[in-house]
Order: C-alpha cells, then sequence, then structure tokens
C-alpha cells in the first residue's frame, strides 16, 4: 500500500510544483504605486512629461542618457526608442528585473542597462543627459555631483528643483498628465570664476551657477560686466554696451564682440 500511495502521491507534488511555477510565470512582479524605496516610494512619472522631459534635453541618437532612481525603466526605455544609449540606476531589484523584461518586450534590450546599485556610489560621470525624479533633499545631495559634470550636460527633473540652482528652462504639461506634471532642465556650466587677461586688461568674473557678475579693470577704471551668464560652454557679458560672446575651452575663452572684431582671455588666476 505504501508504494502504491507513493506512486501517486509523486505525480501530485510534481504537478503542484509545475502549477505554482506556472503561476509564477503568469503573475511577474508588479510595482504599486507609493511602495516604500531606500529613499523615495515609487511613483512613476506620466509618459506624456516623459516625453516632454527628452525634448527639453534635445535628446539625440549621439547622446548617452542615465537615469537616476529608474523605477520601471519606462524613462530609459523611451530614450533607446529616440535611438540614444541608456542606462538605468535602481535601487529595488526587482524593479531592475521588470525594466529589463520590458526592455526586451519593447525591442531595445541592445541599447540599454539596468543596474541595481545606489545612486551615490554610482559613477555617471560620462552622461550627457542625466534624468531623475526624487525628492528635493536627494536632488541637493546630487547637486555638487551633477554641478562637476562635463559642461553642456543636460539634468532634467521631474517636478522637484535643484536648491538656489535656478533652472535654465521649466515646462508645465497640462494635457495628458494629472499629477506631478512640471519639467525643469539645466545646462552644466562651464567653471569660469577667476582673473582672465584680456587684451592687456583684467577680467574678473563671480561665478553663481550659470550666473556672472565681475567686471574689466583697466588701469583705476573698472568697467561692470552686465547681462552675463553661461550656457554649457557658451559664454556672453556687456560692457559698456558692447556685447560679447564666446566659448570657453578651460582657462581659454574667445568670441566676437557685437559679432565683429574677435576678442581672447586666458585665466590667470582661478577662484
Amino acid at each position: 500500500m505504501i508504494s502504491v500511495r507513493r506512486r501517486f502521491l509523486i505525480p501530485a507534488i510534481a504537478a503542484m510544483a509545475l502549477g505554482i511555477a506556472g503561476c509564477a510565470q503568469l503573475d511577474p512582479y508588479t510595482p504599486t504605486v507609493g511602495q516604500p524605496g531606500k529613499d523615495v516610494v515609487w511613483v512613476p512619472t506620466p509618459q506624456p512629461l516623459i516625453d516632454r522631459m527628452l525634448d527639453m534635453a534635445r535628446l539625440t541618437p549621439e547622446d548617452r542618457l542615465v537615469d537616476l532612481g529608474s523605477g520601471d525603466g519606462r524613462m530609459v526605455i523611451t530614450a533607446a526608442q529616440r535611438g540614444a544609449a541608456a542606462r538605468g540606476i535602481e535601487f529595488n531589484p526587482d524593479l531592475v528585473e521588470l525594466s529589463r523584461r520590458e526592455a526586451r518586450a519593447q525591442g531595445v534590450a541592445n541599447r540599454v542597462s539596468f543596474e541595481q546599485a545606489d545612486i551615490f556610489e554610482s559613477d555617471f560621470s560620462d552622461a550627457t543627459v542625466v534624468t531623475l525624479f526624487l525628492l528635493p533633499s536627494l536632488n541637493t545631495r546630487l547637486r555638487p555631483i551633477l554641478f562637476d559634470m562635463r559642461p553642456g550636460t543636460r539634468i532634467v527633473t521631474n517636478t522637484f528643483n535643484l536648491g538656489d540652482w535656478q533652472p535654465d528652462e521649466t515646462a508645465h504639461l497640462a494635457n495628458g498628465c494629472t499629477s506631478y506634471c512640471r519639467a525643469l532642465m539645466w545646462v552644466v556650466p562651464a567653471k569660469v570664476a577667476g582673473t582672465w587677461e584680456m587684451d592687456g586688461r583684467e577680467l574678473e568674473l563671480e561665478q553663481d551657477f550659470q550666473k556672472l557678475a565681475g567686471a574689466l579693470r583697466e588701469g583705476s577704471l573698472r568697467h561692470p560686466i552686465t547681462d552675463a551668464r553661461l550656457d554649457g560652454t557658451s559664454v556672453r557679458f556687456s560692457i559698456d554696451g558692447a556685447q560679447y560672446i564666446g566659448e570657453v575651452d578651460g582657462d581659454t575663452m574667445q568670441g566676437t564682440v557685437d559679432g565683429e572684431r574677435p576678442w581672447r582671455a586666458m585665466r590667470s588666476r582661478a577662484s
């Protein structure tokens, strides 16, 4: 009797195991809006806002996008669908696996990567576009890292700012979005604070992120600069009504005055 029962019991257990496995395959991990994470709760960015954020970043196939706290991967996947190389950094391993499955389903697995990691312990310095939907406190912690990235890198956030680093562009999405409908974009500026030698004169520049102040010294005369601003490596300012436009390359700046005569400056002292 024992052997007979055993013959019936083993197939029954095997069938049960197959049934459980089949259910697991049919019921993959599904995240819940508001579920807790390491430092945030998970709330997905609406697709219309993702599209707007990538438009603001002027994403091209030559770009390398990194999404910090990539969640279910929709930002990374959309960037890849636009032809860019895209990478997601996410602490929740279940969300990482979900993102990988969706990338395969969307046919972009060869252009994306998802890694389970802490964003504060990750190197994303090679990115040309950084996207994030994090709490203001985390944005503030990230700000020094972001400001130190290559000039011209675009940073786009969902809803929350970067403290006193004012955005270069802000957009509010009215259609197709009911909550968290604001996108903010920054362009990492070149670092130009210091003293520059310009045509035998001293140009003193103070920098507050993309904003500039300072003066051109010529002997005992001091000519304040006005309308001064950086846009990545592009710089512009006015002195006594003349408009200077140029490009920054490390410790060199050069361009034209009023679109005509050239100007050039070399940094003699950084600050």
